[in-house]
């Protein structure tokens, strides 16, 4: 790290930019120009990001309430843009923002993006997708050591993804957010297989973010069972679901090199998850004519192949013994509604109190920082 980033404060592996309004239109292919998401005003919501004209809403007082104490999120029509957290989208302000947290460096996820995945025009998507990705890279190129950008990928076909990796690494982004649903089959298909070994061979850690597998892709309508807020409960259902399939489909057992970064859906559950995925293998695999064959427990890929994000889950923290403290990253989730800036520190001194200075140094540095081969 530089030397305005000590190695010894913590490193998030989820954090967020909020996309300013010229993100998209201004480098867009101009083929998509006129559905390009650009920012408008809603009376309800606030500044709002449109996404195709109206297909999406995303508001951006959701995306960037970090440190609004609870129960004063509320969302309305004088929410602005110019009034967020600066350093959603200034690089000098967003370093402010990282010593204010205690943060040596960021691993950066889009926003907007999150919500793009689900868009069903799989050409549109690639359309905003690379003007994204010339958008971040000119944001981390302000401090390449704190600000680590992740590039993103529509998938439209196997061989235009391996290219998008290509130019993703080209750009110096370290990592790639892939949507949780393909054009192409499912992700435990072979003809994903080249797909997986270009992402080895170029060293890029392949992320799925919650919220990216489906569904209307409108923040403001979330069709879920019951009161709204279960929508909270259900949404890591997306990752837990394509991480069975990569483990019970044999894509770690095709590919062992490969890295996958299961991202902001907690990681309280895996103990339990990995449990039931031994079990069903071993009981019910056979009856449900099941033709992979794995030569490991399910439990096994996924403690080595599985990288986990998560923020305020003190559950996490917990149960280091029963996954491989070697793949848990913490992170601050800034500056989303649910991060933990500006008081990390303090809720971390509570959250590992229990945890040896090994495990607190793998966990909230060390993991992120080999994942993405960080400099220490």
């Amino acid at each position: 790290m530089s030397e305005t980033a000590p190695s010894e404060l913590c490193i998030s592996a989820d954090s967020h930019i909020t996309e300013p309004p010229g993100t998209y239109i201004d480098r867009i292919d101009p083929k998509f120009k006129d559905r390009a998401p650009r920012m408008a005003h809603d009376d309800n919501f606030g500044d709002v990001m449109l996404i195709d004209e109206g297909h999406s809403v995303v508001p951006f007082y959701l995306i960037a309430a970090a440190g609004v104490p609870d129960g004063e999120l509320s969302l309305d029509g004088d929410k602005k843009f110019e009034d967020l957290h600066k350093g959603g989208w200034d690089p000098k302000a967003r370093l402010l923002d990282q010593d204010v947290d205690g943060i040596a460096a960021e691993v950066i996820y889009p926003s907007v993006g999150m919500l793009l995945c689900n868009h069903p025009d799989f050409d549109y998507k690639h359309a905003c997708f690379e003007a994204y990705n010339l958008w971040i890279a000119e944001f981390c190129e302000t401090s390449p050591d704190r600000l680590i950008g992740l590039g993103q990928t529509a998938l439209r076909t196997v061989e235009e993804g391996i290219e998008d990796l290509r130019k993703i690494k080209d750009l110096g982004l370290k990592g790639v957010m892939l949507p949780g649903v393909p054009a192409v089959e499912d992700f435990d298909s072979k003809v994903y297989d080249p797909f997986w070994e270009a992402a080895i061979d170029l060293e890029l850690p392949l992320s799925f973010h919650i919220l990216t597998t489906g569904g209307s892709g409108n923040l403001m309508d979330v069709q879920v069972r019951g009161p709204k807020l279960n929508s909270f409960l259900t949404i890591i259902r997306g990752c837990q679901d394509i991480v069975g399939t990569l483990i019970l489909g044999g894509v770690f057992e095709r590919h062992p090199n490969l890295k996958m970064v299961c991202v902001e859906a907690d990681a309280g559950w895996a103990p339990h998850y990995m449990y039931r995925m031994d079990h069903a293998i071993k009981r019910h695999g056979s009856w449900m004519g099941e033709d992979v064959t794995l030569s490991k427990r399910p439990s096994e890929y996924f403690k080595e192949n599985i990288y986990i994000t998560f923020q305020d889950d003190w559950v996490a923290f917990k149960m280091v013994d029963m996954v491989n403290p070697e793949r848990l990253c913490w992170a601050n989730d800034f500056p989303h509604s649910d991060a933990t800036w500006p008081n990390s520190q303090k809720i971390l001194e509570e959250h590992t109190k229990d945890l040896t200075d090994h495990q607190k140094d793998r966990i909230l540095r060390r993991n992120t920082a080999e994942l993405y081969q960080l400099k220490l």
